[in-house]
């Protein structure tokens, strides 16, 4: 099972990653463990300086903006 952190605000952008990767694992039938992460803190101890930031098992994956579907689909294997 794949470890998937969103690191945002909350903003409209963190959200709509959240559940692009959601969708993405649900068609591919891969079980996730997702959890969005809003503290500052958190976020900037990853390294993150643009949100939303995708986080997959540990390793920083993603900064700034939605992420393309094929590039979650390379993510998930």
């Amino acid at each position: 099972m794949k470890e998937i952190k969103v690191l945002g605000s909350g903003c409209r952008n963190c959200e709509t990653t959240a559940r692009l990767i959601e969708e993405v694992a649900a068609e591919r039938g891969l079980s996730i463990r997702l959890e969005k992460v809003t503290d500052m803190a958190a976020i900037l101890g990853y390294g993150i300086m643009s949100t939303p930031g995708v986080v997959v098992d540990g390793k920083v994956m993603h900064a700034g903006g939605v992420p393309a579907r094929d590039k979650i689909l390379q993510w998930l294997g």
